[in-house]
């Protein structure tokens, strides 16, 4: 009895030490394939005005019955469009992130929302997610200008009226990858990435 007791307590130690180093070993790759994989940034589909071009002067009524230059030249910081759309379950979920990830950068970005429809559904909707805030434009041109095609849609215009970043943005990364990329002077992470790259 107290043979196959110690055999039992043997055999559980030598699991445990097994265990461990498995453990180990999995911790291990897991820190390689984080070293190898690199950062994802928004995705820029083809189509509207290319990273460096001019971005589209418009200037249009906001919901709240004011006028908004889209991209306003000489401003004293840069402006974050913002296009999304009540029916889209990412826009809502990546509302507070984008206010957050805005707040986090200096200078603040002015942030500006566009979108297109039945102007009462996107009132609820400003009510609803507390925008009142944020210049909300209900326009089809600013959209059609800009070549929006899929959403939730960010561009970041600099202070000059520049574009200097744009993509579909589903996640905070995406989102702070426009900020990224306007830092480096590159048109998008994936660009930055392969210029180190080739680097190496």
């Amino acid at each position: 009895m107290m043979q196959a007791l110690i055999v039992s307590n043997v055999l559980l130690f030598a699991c445990v030490i097994a265990l461990a180093l498995v453990v180990l070993a999995l911790a291990r790759q897991v820190g390689l394939l984080h070293e190898r994989v690199s950062p994802v940034g928004a995705l820029m589909p083809a189509g509207g005005p290319a990273v460096g071009d001019e971005a589209p002067h418009l200037e249009v009524d906001a919901l709240d019955g004011t006028r908004v230059q889209v991209a306003p030249v000489d401003a004293d910081r840069s402006t974050l469009l913002f296009f999304l759309s009540p029916t889209c379950p990412v826009c809502k979920t990546l509302l507070p992130v984008l206010l957050s990830a805005a707040a986090s950068e200096a200078p603040i970005p002015r942030v500006v929302f566009a979108s297109d429809g039945d102007v009462e559904e996107h009132q609820r909707f400003i009510a609803r997610h507390d925008l009142g805030a944020v210049p909300y434009l209900l326009s089809t041109e600013v959209g059609m200008a800009f070549g929006i095609g899929k959403l939730p849609y960010a561009v970041l215009i600099d202070d000059t009226g520049v574009i200097r970043a744009k993509g579909i943005v589903n996640t905070r990364e995406h989102l702070e990858s426009l900020f990224e990329a306007q830092r480096r002077g590159v048109a998008s992470i994936q660009d930055y990435l392969a210029a180190e790259g080739e680097a190496a």
